[in-house]
């Protein structure tokens, strides 16, 4: 071989081997640049939580620079602690357990950053033939429900605005599934729950919530409570502040293709879960989008964010009904800086699908 080629040669294979590091290099720096988030949910994976893994399968928060898993949860009130002992960077639960913790453990306590369930879910429900017709009547008799049921830890602060002396209230815990199942049964007089869950778990057993249950709402009873939103650990957000707020970004984008394209939503359910009923994780969604996510203030601030007066009322309630140490100020409980802007979010309320 000539010189000049042999030197040309060498040359050319020196540079492919130059790209094929920098190549490597460059991988290596997007894939550091993944920000990892953990994210436990409220619960078993359904239809309500179509719009999380959309954002996750779209590569909507891979956009954003995020690696996120996705983990099922145990209950509304669960994912809170797990969140403040550092297993998840994030989690999806209910907002009046995370305002005990920021009153007990306000260094621990993580921070709400968008708003999902803006009306109240709570509720306490009887066989349409119970005795029990008003919150009053509950006494002398026994409630059950899961142990991390949002509206069982409520029920200090409901009893309290209900008048309802809760030292006569017997409460036992059984599994979630075992719920309806002791309330047809005449095991418990009563049972925690939220109305869209009670109701669908009612079906699955053959009943009609309409004809056989009633429900006996907190919102009606002076607790007009936001419920479940989205939260970060403090640290986590305090130290990746872009991380979250492209993690807000992403999901806002999710939710507001899975309102416009339902069917599309529950296929991404249906890909985590093949065993579930299609046409009762679209129903669950509906019924989510018109009982837990249709409050009217939605048309005047949008969805995501919280209304600072009604949120301070929230507060107040729970740390007086259960006697806590000290009163969290609105912004300890949520932070509206990561929000995508005004325009971005959803601001039609929902409840009129069908």
């Amino acid at each position: 071989m000539p010189p000049s080629l042999f030197a040309n040669s060498r040359l050319a294979r020196s540079l492919a081997s130059l790209a094929a590091a920098a190549g490597l290099a460059l991988a290596a720096t997007c894939a550091a640049a993944q920000v990892p988030v953990k994210l436990v949910l409220n619960w078993k994976y359904e239809g309500p939580q179509a719009w999380f893994f959309v954002a996750q399968d779209k590569g909507y928060f891979k956009a954003e620079g995020l690696d996120v898993l996705i983990d099922q949860g145990e209950g509304s009130a669960a994912s809170i602690p797990k969140v403040a002992a550092g297993a998840y960077q994030a989690g999806f639960g209910d907002l009046n357990a995370l305002i005990d913790l920021a009153s007990k453990r306000p260094a621990d306590a993580p921070v709400a950053v968008y708003m999902l369930y803006n009306t109240p879910p709570f509720t306490i429900v009887v066989k349409q033939d119970s005795p029990i017709k008003s919150p009053r009547d509950l006494e002398g008799k026994t409630i059950g429900g899961p142990a991390n049921d949002g509206a069982l830890k409520l029920f200090p602060a409901f009893a309290k605005l209900a008048k309802v002396d809760a030292g006569k209230v017997t409460i036992t815990n059984m599994a979630p599934n075992l719920r309806e199942q002791m309330l047809t049964r005449g095991q418990i007089d009563a049972a925690f729950g939220y109305v869209t869950t009670v109701s669908f778990s009612a079906k699955a057993m053959g009943l009609d919530p309409a004809k056989d249950l009633r429900f006996i709402r907190y919102g009606d009873n002076g607790m007009d409570l936001y419920s479940n939103g989205v939260f970060f650990s403090r640290s986590f957000a305090r130290e990746n502040p872009k991380a979250v707020q492209g993690f807000v970004k992403a999901l806002n984008r999710a939710v507001k293709e899975a309102v416009a394209d339902p069917d599309m939503g529950i296929d991404h359910v249906m890909k985590r879960e093949p065993l579930l009923k299609r046409e009762v994780e679209k129903e669950k969604l509906f019924a989510t989008l018109r009982n837990d996510m249709s409050h009217p203030e939605v048309a005047r601030i949008g969805l995501g964010d919280v209304d600072d007066a009604r949120l301070k009322k929230s507060i107040d309630i729970v740390v007086d009904a259960n006697q806590l140490p000290r009163t969290p100020a609105t912004a300890e409980v949520f932070d509206r800086s990561f929000l995508p802007a005004r325009a971005e979010r959803p601001s039609k309320t929902l409840n009129a699908l069908n």
